[in-house]
């Protein structure tokens, strides 16, 4: 996963983290080739319904951002069981990029657009209030307190994530690091345009229905890790 430097303006979207891994099979390959440029999201102009599935309507259907994917389980996931809505991914990794194109081909999915680079670069250009769903799931912790501003949890990246939900919308978060769990709690405990949609403990230590789990939380408690998850609500 990568994280993204907050506050000021001129440096938010300045990304860190490696964006390639190990070599791609000819398969592999030929996703990066040929499927990628058919479902990437367009590098310049407005992001809308209508511009990246050709909506009719004024306002299109319900679109659902997820911030560095992985290997797109999760995003996958929800397209298949949410046809009827949109779906944009971003993540800078090549190899989960890869795995991403996998999933919409051997699913057939026709409602997700992929963009392999910075998430708030496109976040940026979708109208405000767009966003039905944003899902930031186990980001990179940088649990050095020196790196703390490189977290995505953090003001600015916040501050966008509200600005294109609409009101109602859901940001979900999710995380296995302590350090980060204690972090983003800060952080959204600050916000007054999100409700958390939590009464009890449980609320936040069981997994909610329409999450799947990734291989990577897989992975998370296969080490004995403790997982939340966290809902919280647009308001305003």
């Amino acid at each position: 996963m990568t994280a993204f430097k907050s506050g000021d303006p001129t440096t938010l979207n300045r990304l860190y983290g490696r964006q390639s891994g190990h070599k791609l099979r000819v398969g592999q390959q030929e996703l990066v080739d040929r499927l990628l440029p058919a479902i990437s999201v367009p590098e310049t102009g407005e992001v809308t319904a209508r511009t990246l599935f050709g909506d009719a309507e004024a306002h299109g259907r319900p679109l659902h951002f997820e911030i560095g994917f992985g290997s797109g389980e999760h995003l996958a996931y929800r397209a298949d069981l949410l046809p009827d809505h949109g779906f944009i991914g971003c993540e800078p990794f090549l190899n989960g990029v890869v795995g991403a194109l996998g999933h919409v081909r051997d699913r057939r999915l026709t409602n997700v657009r992929l963009h392999m680079g910075n998430a708030l670069d496109v976040l940026a250009r979708l109208p405000d209030g767009a966003l039905s769903f944003v899902y930031l799931l186990h980001p990179d912790p940088w649990p050095k307190a020196r790196h703390a501003k490189r977290r995505m949890m953090n003001k600015g990246p916040v501050d966008l994530i509200a600005a294109k939900l609409r009101p109602g919308g859901e940001f979900r978060f999710g995380t296995d690091h302590p350090v980060y769990l204690r972090w983003a709690l800060m952080v959204m405990r600050e916000r007054t345009d999100f409700d958390w949609l939590a009464e009890r403990p449980a609320d936040f230590l069981t997994r909610p229905g329409g999450w799947p789990e990734t291989r990577y939380e897989a992975k998370a408690r296969g080490k004995g890790h403790e997982v939340w998850y966290f809902r919280y609500r647009r308001v305003g």
